[in-house]
């Protein structure tokens, strides 16, 4: 009884909460192990928190301008498709959904059930069989809760907003007030050159980029959002320049309460600051932080399933998968198809060699992406953009993200060349299937026949207004 498509239900403050809850999630719970490790000493690796920092406000103007010039969602995949071609926004495309986002995923996943086991197992670690069942539960409910409705998945992306804001206070107020006490012990010669490697500084930033990953969400949701042009660049700063803030307060307040060698050892960092720091909070912090990660995960299948929806849309996707809930209004089809793939990693994988194994591939395509606003800069000047940054931004985003990535195969050379292969493997399926359209007459014939069978099974239609 009434059109088919995806309702402008994003406002401003739903935007601010899925960036926030994007980027407040597993990382900072997780990544200050990895950073501190591949960066040597307390100092540098405050440094490289920092400058992560600064690096995804470079990076978050940039798809804030991209956002206001490219009116499609599909964040990464679209920009690259409009500013350099069919091929490279493909090979995105492959890597992202075969690689990335499981990857990412099941690293997220694994956070939570870590997390929320580790109250009831303390001192001892939680059992990793249990700890993958409880991942793979909250990940299948988000799932569900995705493609039952959107106004729900973004109530509680705001709601967990805030638990996650409360978790971060929650560590930063005793780690502070310890400081101000004069606890200052563990800072002692925190910039110790002689733990410095050089070549393993990559791999602190993509650990440190990893905790920050979140502020592109967005630009997955354009069409959803409510006034864009003014909603996306508003929501970026305020959400990047809070994250950078609280991040730096809560590693400081860790370093105060644990020592490097602390750190290091712990598989759970908020979990061992608690123990230290605030034992009456023992089985209070661990619950928040699993919190945090159940909604960076449904940030995260939010997004996404907008990426394959337009994917699908563009022609470069099967058609299934452009296809919304008659009732719903969520792309249905395309908030399924992940969970095979998670499942997989989740039961297989480990959190710091996923880690590095879809950072490659990420950084990679973030940089071409913000190549593509130089280049879309360039082939259209008279564009008018009503948010524009200034051109050395992502000059030397672009610059950082490509010579990160091309340092990392110095620096974990098994898991970036297994990355590597994954998006290099894309190209014969584009040539023959997307390029030159060869396609069997039988499995033509089979992917029709099975289209129309799961839109009737699943009550899906295609969008009937164009929405951007």
């Amino acid at each position: 009884e009434e059109a088919i498509f995806l309702r402008k239900k994003i406002t401003l403050l739903r935007a601010f909460s899925l960036l926030i809850g994007s980027m407040v999630g597993s990382g900072i719970f997780i990544s200050p192990k990895g950073v501190l490790e591949n960066s040597g000493s307390v100092g540098f690796s405050l440094v490289v928190w920092f400058s992560c920092g600064l690096l995804s406000m470079f990076g978050a103007l940039c798809y804030a301008e991209l956002g206001t010039r490219i009116t499609k969602s599909g964040g990464h995949y679209i920009y690259i498709l409009e500013t350099l071609g069919p091929l490279p926004s493909f090979l995105f495309l492959w890597a992202e959904f075969f690689a990335i986002r499981p990857a990412n995923s099941a690293v997220v996943s694994l956070a939570f059930g870590r997390y929320m086991l580790e109250p009831f197992f303390a001192p001892c670690a939680a059992p990793v069989p249990a700890v993958k069942l409880v991942s793979l539960l909250a990940y299948y409910t988000v799932l569900t809760l995705n493609s039952w409705s959107v106004t729900w998945s973004a109530r509680l992306q705001t709601a967990l907003s805030v638990v996650k804001l409360l978790a971060l206070a929650l560590i930063i107020v005793p780690g502070m007030m310890l400081l101000a006490q004069g606890h200052t012990e563990n800072f002692q010669d925190a910039f110790d050159r002689q733990s410095l490697v050089l070549d393993k500084l990559p791999l602190a930033f993509y650990a440190g980029m990893f905790a920050y990953s979140g502020w592109f969400q967005t630009s997955f949701v354009r069409e959803e959002l409510v006034k864009p042009e003014r909603n996306i660049p508003l929501a970026v700063i305020v959400s990047v320049i809070t994250v950078i803030v609280g991040y730096m307060l809560t590693n400081v307040s860790y370093y105060t309460v644990l020592g490097t060698q602390d750190v290091l050892a712990s598989p759970a960092v908020a979990v061992s600051f608690v123990q230290r720091a605030f034992k009456s909070l023992i089985s209070v912090v661990p619950v928040l932080v699993a919190l945090s990660c159940f909604g960076t995960m449904n940030g995260g299948i939010f997004t996404f399933s907008r990426t394959l929806f337009v994917a699908s849309r563009e022609g470069q996707w099967p058609p299934l998968f452009s296809m919304i809930h008659i009732r719903r209004h969520t792309p249905l089809p395309a908030v399924m198809l992940m969970f095979p793939l998670v499942t997989a990693m989740v039961c297989i994988g480990d959190i710091y060699h996923l880690l590095n194994f879809f950072s490659f591939s990420r950084w990679l395509f973030i940089g071409l992406a913000t190549l593509g606003l130089i280049v879309h800069r360039h082939r259209h000047p008279e564009l008018h953009s009503p948010f524009k940054v200034p051109l050395f931004v992502p000059i030397s985003f672009t610059i950082i993200c490509l010579f990160t990535v091309a340092m990392s195969f110095y620096s974990d050379p098994v898991n970036i060349s297994i990355g590597c292969t994954m998006v290099l493997s894309g190209f014969p399926v584009y040539y023959l299937i997307i390029h030159r359209q060869i396609f069997l007459p039988f499995f033509f014939t089979l992917s029709d026949y099975l289209t129309h069978k799961l839109q009737l099974l699943l009550e899906v239609v295609q969008q009937e207004i164009k929405t951007y």
